[in-house]
């Protein structure tokens, strides 16, 4: 997502400074600055005269602007354009103005001199707002669920279903497509990406427990950037250090993960703990993997059972993706659903571990030939759930799916609620011009 940005600065070395760093944002798209709160009034009156999605999402507003006070001037704008983030820049960081700036409408204030975190968290932070303000208006179907990119989430009924497989494939499927893929590991303490994709690195999602304000440097930092075209979040690989990523830390991170990339497919692992918990309360979608045993479809039906327990998740609300289905198979999808009260993805997973055996031995499954049938068939649910699209056709294609399984029903899609702690062990740990609206970053 792109986050156009106009800084209004009279002094022109501040502005320079200021342009600088901006520039410097992934992400970001910075105007030349106005020099004065008259002509920042105009440009914002003229760009809300063609359209609300005309305006910049955040405007930094530095202390020294005229003729206009600088309170009085954060107080007009966020009274007549509500839809744009402000953050004040100010060498006065104290509580009294920080409490004035905020009863002014400000979304943010900087101190000066200037550090690059501090305004890429503020920055981030403001636009996240304006995107969720303008959404709340109903403006611009294009933009994405949540607050930023989509999240997926991928759980294992039990060990050994396939589940870190079939999110590794989502994801692969989902940059085929073009689209800017995140893959997280949230299995913390047996996490096995790394392994399946052939990759080592110092850095891990325990690096960003402890940080309250994850700045794209910060994030850029723990993310490993792979020749696949994904970004991978690793799990730590001292599994003890997997404690120290609470349900608070997973929000942090899932936050930060939403406003750089399209789609975040976060493979959960099979134990629940209030990380990964977090994760699929907060998922707008939130696959299940099983296979068509009876060990496994108990134990699909008692996570789904501890997720509406725990008020993680409702089973109408968790799509169910079958592994190793043939035909021959006892226990089919229809009953599976039937059974979990969840809702079945329409193309079960073959069983063929033939096909994947030499792969998966070598850790590199992003070599699996194209022909293969389970790799077939995963990228075919991916393009079911609407991994592959663009968000504004993925409720279109999610509609044409279910409309093709049953009449009147809905894939479990949804957006982001609020995050229902998880009670018990999971809680221990520390946790130039702008284009118009629709292009991404």
């Amino acid at each position: 997502m792109t986050t156009r940005i106009l800084p209004a600065v009279g002094d022109p070395e501040s502005a320079r400074v200021i342009a600088t760093l901006l520039s410097q944002l992934p992400g970001a798209e910075p105007a030349a600055p106005v020099p004065d709160s008259t002509f920042l009034l105009d440009t914002l009156a003229r760009l809300a005269a063609e359209s609300i999605d005309e305006l910049p999402e955040v405007v930094l507003v530095h202390e020294r602007i005229g003729p206009l006070p600088v309170l009085d001037l954060v107080r007009e704008v966020a009274l007549r354009f509500p839809a744009v983030g402000v953050v004040l820049v100010t060498s006065d960081a104290s509580p009294a103005l920080f409490s004035a700036a905020m009863d002014s409408g400000a979304r943010g204030l900087i101190g000066l001199p200037l550090a690059y975190e501090e305004l890429a968290a503020r920055v981030q932070a403001a636009a996240q707002w304006s995107v969720g303000v303008r959404r709340h208006l109903g403006r611009g179907p294009e933009l994405p669920s949540g607050p930023g990119g989509r999240v997926v989430t991928v759980t294992g009924a039990k060990g050994g279903v396939g589940a870190t497989f079939a999110a590794v494939q989502f994801a692969l499927a989902a940059v085929a497509a073009g689209r800017r893929t995140a893959l997280v590991d949230l299995d913390l303490q047996a996490g096995d990406v790394g392994s399946y994709l052939d990759v080592q690195f110092r850095r891990s999602i325990a690096d960003l427990a402890g940080i309250q304000d994850i700045s794209p440097r910060v994030l850029s930092d723990a993310v490993y950037d792979d020749r696949t075209g994904l970004a991978l979040l690793l799990a730590p690989a001292d599994g003890e250090r997997g404690e120290e990523v609470d349900d608070r830390a997973a929000r942090h991170v899932i936050a930060a993960l939403r406003a750089r990339y399209e789609l975040v497919v976060i493979d959960c692992g099979t134990q629940m703990t209030g990380a990964n918990a977090a994760a699929v309360e907060l998922a707008d979608v939130a696959v299940l993997v099983t296979t068509p045993d009876v060990v496994a479809v108990r134990a699909a039906k008692r996570m789904v059972r501890m997720w509406e327990r725990l008020q993680v998740r409702k089973a109408e609300e968790t799509t169910m993706v079958v592994n190793r289905w043939s035909k021959q198979t006892e226990i089919q999808p229809a009953l599976i659903e039937k059974i979990t009260k969840t809702r079945s993805v329409r193309t079960p997973v073959p069983a063929a571990f033939k096909e994947l055996q030499a792969v998966v031995d070598a850790g590199r499954v992003q070599d699996l030939d194209n022909r293969s049938t389970v790799k077939q068939a995963l990228w075919t649910v991916a393009g079911e759930l609407g991994l592959l699209t663009a968000p504004e056709a993925a409720q279109e294609t999610q509609a044409a799916t279910a409309a093709a399984t049953e009449p009147g029903a809905a894939l479990a899609v949804r957006g982001s609620g609020p995050v229902a702690r998880l009670r018990g062990r999971g809680d221990r740990g520390a946790l130039g011009p702008w284009s118009r609206r629709g292009r991404e970053g």
